[in-house]
């Protein structure tokens, strides 16, 4: 996410770079035309900041050692490789939208010019903390700021308990995440209605969130020079939205051609 990798969509290198920035030049391949390896969309400069200590109240987290209490939602008992802490989302959200990013304009986060990423370990949210069939959001971006918002930000877990498998292991989220927010900052940019389809079930959207529609759904693993194997999001291309022909790379509709055709009519 933030130290460039060689990225290959379908035989066609797009870039040695960060994730954002490789998915926005082949989000508009054709477009660009030649000028494609001139457009730069990069999160930069990255600054690492000391950790952030909340203490929920006992009524607003829970820890859980093992996956009894979760087997009406998965529908399993599911192995733990960690503890994995649930946290009440309002209570979280309140908290950091009241209190850190406030406390955080000494560190340089004073505007919509700088983008502040929490990285939680191990941690999900829900609302109420104890009704796991509201459970679990690994992650969300989101504004604020009075009168007018004018600061985004994003939570983000990076999960490595196995109690959801493979769904959204380690990087998986964040990457969801910081591509919605390049995409769709203020969560309010338009698009035709589209839904009935990855975390988007049951009911309509119409905003260009690029991961919602393929929540669970990955790219090839990627390690890096730490030694560590990465997961990220296949994301959603503008043309899934807007519809055909797709001007993104190979004349795709997602990161990694999962979407082979658009979004179809609008849904309603």
């Amino acid at each position: 996410m933030f130290t460039p990798t060689a990225f290959t969509f379908g035989g066609t290198h797009v870039g040695t770079t960060q994730y954002s920035d490789a998915f926005q030049r082949a989000n508009f391949w054709k477009a660009l035309g030649e000028d494609r390896d001139e457009y730069h969309v990069l999160l930069s400069p990255v600054e690492f900041l000391p950790a952030v200590e909340l203490d929920p109240p006992d009524v607003y987290g829970l820890a859980l050692t093992d996956g009894t209490v979760l087997e009406p939602l998965l529908g399993t008992t599911a192995p733990f490789c960690a503890p994995l802490g649930v946290v009440d989302i309002n209570w979280f959200d309140t908290t950091l939208t009241s209190k850190v990013i406030p406390e955080l304009k000494e560190k340089g986060v004073l505007n919509s010019g700088t983008f502040p990423v929490f990285m939680v370990y191990n941690l999900f949210w829900a609302a109420p903390v104890n009704n796991f069939f509201s459970c679990c959001i690994g992650g969300y971006h989101g504004t604020t700021g009075f009168p007018i918002p004018t600061q985004t930000y994003s939570p983000a877990d990076f999960d490595m308990t196995g109690v959801f498998g493979d769904f959204w292991p380690d990087t998986a989220i964040l990457s969801h995440e910081i591509n919605e927010w390049m995409n769709d900052p203020m969560v309010s940019n338009p698009t035709p209605p589209w839904g009935n389809i990855g975390q988007t079930t049951g009911f309509c959207q119409a905003n260009l969130e690029v991961g919602d529609p393929l929540t669970g759904t990955k790219l090839a693993p990627i390690t890096m020079p730490n030694g560590f194997t990465y997961h990220l999001q296949e994301l959603a291309f503008f043309s899934w939205f807007f519809g055909a022909p797709s001007v993104a790379v190979n004349g795709w509709y997602s990161d990694n051609n999962t979407f082979t055709t658009d979004a179809g009519a609008p849904c309603h």
